[in-house]
């Protein structure tokens, strides 16, 4: 394809976007849609007028030029003359409009984009406009900021009645600088690109400032209720309770969750107002999508106790349950299968809000689209009453099979999605192959190690490649209960809970026996032996709580089975971590946890063990020098191999699989095949 002016509009496109979509306030994640109408020369070189708009799913946040469609506009602009047109059609009519096929299919409002008489358009859904677009006198306070340079329109889903309804305002009304659309957002518009952002933004801000003004000396939401908790007792109960929540809102698919106790959760969460006014409906559309029409709000004093407020989680999360199957049945016409029943939002009294999603990215977005519908309210009840979309207009939003198209571009989920991994040892060369594989299969991982800028340093590397939030780093020492207590509760207050345990923190000694001195035999003990113990009780503890099952696995050694020489302490607790992980199975069946063992021979390969004095302890042991001890191991194996940390990672990924779901107790070597260490 040949281009004149195209490529200078499109760049231009996705630099606006991007700038819009960096302020949540502004656009919401997923949330919103901008367009530029230029020109380029077609396969023939001819000059044909087109408009770049944004595709369906994509964050403008987050753009590329990727992200935009371009359609050529002599083709869309004659359905402006039609009286009516179904979505289905819309959609069939647009694919045929667009410039190239490659490109994502066009954004559900693609035709007030085009239908709009101006050179470049933005969509938004700005705190500042949905407070007014959401207040009872709404339409009147409009009138007041702007006069006649905004047109109002009444609330339409979005599709072709609503982008002819608003394209024939502002044609009606040449000097109109904006659109206001009832329950929905804002458009607003320019000649240039920078005209456009100009204008968008002060727009924006001219609501912004009059509502700052009405909100000057009022008090919020009520007031206060119910204080916030010191931060210290805040975190303490969400560890108790967080575990519970998520065994209750993963019974029909996985969940993991992100706990806020940040301010305007707080706030609200404690204000006398937030029990009616947050089941008063959704802020807008875009935010219904993510956040459920309404949150679960929690009717608990903190004077109740921890056990009150569980019992009332239980009871709440039932019966939200129940409402939303019954609303479901209210309301569906076609045939489409319910969403998830259980709240995107929980919010607490005195402790803030819980987020709910299928990874940890979907959960802060319902806790951040919530933040802004808190803002939302804080604005429409300064100027009026709180409104939203009512019943029906929410289903048909939520079950538009537009926005149900967006579901399909997600990326299927994978093995081990929804899933928390927790690993000891996290940041060393098992460890870390494992962290990393675990990840790949969608895992969020804990990555727990007495190095802990390494556990960090892993984490942001994992972080970088699968998303914000896939994993965190922690610091932990095994033979200490308070600090192996604080790593998981690190992991609860990430994730909400724990579903695989990797117990692989280690260290290694050698020398005969009468050489062996009583510390040496205790370290390797406490770390050994003592250290999975102690993670292995407070993960079972959460596991336990979380009701729905686990997967342990505990990285022993062939030493376990086999009478390593000159190596009784470190051999010992290797064969105490064997028959703690059976008995644990036996403990952990009736849970549905499972506990099983892979133990692994030689793994030199990106091992901090085999950096230390035990490389040269145990080529004393086998009489041969340090650097023929790689070359020894592979020769002594059946197979003729070296063991790397990926076979390690590989044989504990099937332990946590599904595909390991009916065993336990099971001891899997890893070792090239050592005949003397054959279980038996």
């Amino acid at each position: 394809m040949i281009v004149t002016q195209e490529a200078t509009a499109l760049q231009e496109l996705v630099d606006r976007s991007r700038r819009l979509g960096a302020d949540r306030s502004v656009c919401n994640w997923g949330g919103g849609n901008t367009s530029a109408k230029t020109t380029m020369l077609d396969h023939m070189g001819r000059e044909i007028r087109v408009m770049w708009v944004k595709g369906s799913g994509s964050d403008l946040a987050e753009a590329t030029e990727k992200s935009f469609t371009a359609l050529r506009l002599d083709e869309v602009l004659p359905l402006m003359e039609r009286d009516a047109m179904t979505d289905e059609e819309m959609v069939d009519y647009l694919a045929h409009c667009m410039v190239e096929a490659k490109h994502p299919r066009s954004s559900i409002e693609t035709l007030l984009h085009a239908f709009i008489p101006h050179a470049h358009v933005d969509h938004t859904h700005p705190d500042s406009i949905i407070a007014i677009c959401t207040s009872t006198n709404g339409r009147e306070v409009a009138k007041e900021i702007f006069g006649d340079r905004a047109v109002w329109v009444p609330y339409l889903r979005p599709g072709f009645a609503l982008s002819k309804l608003v394209a024939e305002a502002v044609r009606a009304n040449p000097h109109c600088e904006c659109v206001l659309m009832e329950k929905h957002g804002l458009i607003t518009w320019g000649e240039t690109s920078e005209a456009c952002y100009a204008n968008t933004m002060r727009i924006i801000d001219e609501a912004s400032e009059y509502l700052k003004a009405k909100q000057r000396g009022r008090v919020a939401f009520g007031g206060v209720k119910h204080p916030a908790l010191p931060q210290e007792e805040r975190r303490r109960i969400a560890v108790q309770i967080l575990p519970f929540v998520r065994g209750i809102v993963s019974k029909r698919q996985g969940a993991i969750l992100s706990y806020d106790d940040s301010s305007e959760f707080v706030e609200f969460a404690g204000s006398h107002d937030a029990p009616s006014l947050s089941q008063v409906g959704a802020a807008c559309p875009d935010h219904l999508v993510h956040t459920k029409r309404r949150p679960l709000f929690v009717d608990w004093s903190p004077s109740e106790g921890v056990d009150a407020l569980k019992e009332k989680l239980g009871a709440g999360l039932t019966a939200y349950r129940d409402d939303y199957a019954a609303y479901y049945e209210r309301n569906v016409d076609l045939d489409v299968p319910m969403h998830d029943p259980f709240p995107r939002i929980i919010l607490i009294p005195g402790l803030g809000a819980i987020g709910t999603g299928k990874n940890k990215k979907m959960a802060n977005i319902a806790l951040d689209l919530y933040r802004r519908a808190i803002e939302v309210m804080r604005g429409a009840t300064a100027i009026g009453e709180f409104v939203s979309l009512d019943e029906k207009e929410s289903f048909d939003v939520e079950y538009w099979p537009l926005e149900l198209y967006k579901l399909t571009l997600a990326p299927p989920e994978k093995e081990l999605s929804r899933k928390v991994a927790y690993i000891t040892g996290g940041a060393g060369g098992i460890g870390s192959a494992t962290a990393r594989r675990l990840a790949e299969e969608g895992a969020h991982v804990v990555i727990a190690d007495l190095a802990a800028d390494a556990a960090q340093s892993l984490a942001d590397e994992l972080n970088a490649q699968h998303g914000p939030g896939a994993a965190i780093g922690v610091a932990l020492d095994v033979t200490q209960e308070e600090a192996v207590a604080r790593s998981i509760e690190e992991a609860i207050l990430a994730y909400g809970g724990i579903d695989l345990v990797i117990s692989n923190a280690g260290l290694a000694s050698s020398a005969p026996v009468t050489e062996t001195s009583l510390a040496e035999w205790n370290k390797n003990v406490a770390v050994l032996g003592t250290g999975y113990f102690l993670t292995s009780r407070e993960a079972f503890r959460v596991m336990v709580e979380q009701g729905r099952g686990g997967a342990m696995v505990f990285v022993t050694s062939k030493n376990a089975v086999y009478a390593g020489k000159d190596a009784s302490a470190y051999s010992a607790a290797k064969a105490m971590e064997n028959h703690l992980a059976r008995c644990l199975a036996v403990e952990g069946g009736p849970h549905g946890i499972r506990v099983n063992i892979v133990m692994p021979d030689a793994v030199l390969q990106g091992s901090n063990i085999w950096t230390s004095a035990w490389r040269e302890e145990r080529a004393r042991a086998y009489g041969i020098a340090p650097e023929e001890l790689e070359d020894y191991y592979r020769r002594r194996t059946i197979l003729g191999v070296n063991i790397l940390p990926e076979d390690i990672a590989e044989a504990i990924l099937f332990f946590c699989s599904p595909r390991s779901a009916k065993t336990t107790g099971c001891m899997l070597t890893v070792d090239g095949g050592v005949a003397a260490a054959f279980p038996r």
